[in-house]
């Protein structure tokens, strides 16, 4: 498969892009009320050392992907279940997250619509983008990122002059104790959204200049985490704990309450507007992660021909994980966690920097066959 390149801006645009698209809408930390934002730092830090793992992986193998540096690692057989797995996980979290966008662009803005109409408008835009190569996705990320920032920040303005703004919400800190923090913290802070960067691995051989990608990727963990504290701390101050608890959407309910001279109302459209920017990320980088893991297996030429069957897959099975948003959420708590996240995202990463380590320093000639 030919491999084209960008650059570190470009790769930190897409992956920032990815990691925080749908986490402002969703925010984060809810069981720990007040406490929210302290989590979301906590699982940052353990976000920094989960990319240190990512970042040596592909210092070991350069020039691979995460499913090339497999089968070099643990043997081709044993690989061949461990990639599958990763593929699986790509497609489904890419039906998830193009299932959370069908889901909130039908009960806000076009509730008339058949909400497969929205996920298969979505999809083709998606095709036709990812078709152009990463090149294409970089310089769409390019073009896509500058709004989705300045939708958020234009957000917290307005937000600043809601009546009920107070940031006394935030306190007392810890008053409910440290156990509601941690149990948030592990493993649902850590896997979602910084455990999900798992997917860099994907882009690092695409980087121009490979050198930088250590600098990629704790700035994108490190303004990724710090965007969302931020964003955090204003949806408690206007909603309270209590609330913010409470709510799905919290930035949505948050916005709702904005009102400008009894005159300038319903700025949640902005809000929608970002959801678009995010899901373009999120889906975007796990189909392209995806398409080009079938493409190494089998040995393909390009990517191109795996896009329309991996939108094929995903628009029915966004559709078939669940039958509502409650379910999703019991889906996500009961399955994704133990059996999606912390394997692909903590564990088997971490066995293979282990493996890939005692091979470079007992049988340095052979480390990377």
């Amino acid at each position: 498969m030919s491999q084209q390149k960008i650059s570190a801006l470009q790769l930190f645009y897409i992956i920032i892009g990815f990691e925080v698209g749908n986490k402002f809408i969703f925010g984060g930390g809810a069981p720990a009320k007040q406490d929210a934002w302290i989590t979301i730092l906590l699982g940052m830090l353990f976000g920094l050392i989960l990319m240190l793992i990512y970042v040596k992986l592909s210092d070991y193998y350069p020039g691979d992907t995460l499913i090339q540096m497999i089968p070099k690692i643990i043997g081709k057989y044993l690989a061949y279940p461990i990639i599958l797995y990763y593929l699986c996980y790509f497609t489904f979290l890419a039906a998830t997250a193009c299932r959370d966008f069908s889901d909130l662009i039908y009960t806000t803005i076009l509730t008339e619509t058949p909400m497969p109409i929205i996920s298969v408008s979505f999809m083709v835009l998606m095709i036709y983008c990812l078709r152009g190569g990463v090149e294409t996705f970089a310089r769409m990320g390019e073009a896509v990122f500058p709004i989705y920032i300045f939708s958020l920040i234009v957000i917290w303005i307005l937000l600043l002059t809601v009546e009920d703004f107070n940031m006394t919400n935030l306190a007392p800190i810890l008053g409910n104790g440290v156990e509601p923090v941690l149990k948030e913290v592990f493993p649902y802070a850590i896997t979602f959204p910084f455990g999900e960067t798992v997917l860099i691995t994907m882009f690092f051989p695409m980087l121009n200049k490979k050198q930088h990608a250590k600098k990629v990727g704790m700035a994108v963990i490190l303004i990724g985490g710090i965007l969302l504290i931020i964003n955090s701390m204003i949806n408690i101050a206007v909603l309270g704990p209590e609330i913010y608890s409470k709510q799905s959407y919290p930035l949505m309910s948050s916005t709702r309450m904005v009102s400008i001279a009894d005159f300038l109302e319903r700025f949640d459209v902005l809000v929608i507007l970002m959801m678009v920017a995010g899901v373009f990320f999120k889906v975007g980088g796990w189909m392209y992660g995806v398409s080009v893991g079938i493409t190494q297996l089998f040995n393909l030429k390009d990517n191109r021909s795996t896009l329309l069957a991996i939108g094929t897959i995903i628009i029915p099975l966004s559709f078939l994980y669940s039958a509502n948003y409650v379910e999703a959420r019991e889906l996500g708590t009961n399955i994704i966690q133990p059996y999606l996240h912390i394997p692909l995202q903590i564990i088997i990463p971490i066995l293979l920097l282990c493996i890939a380590y005692i091979r470079r320093k007992f049988n340095p000639e052979n480390s990377s066959v």
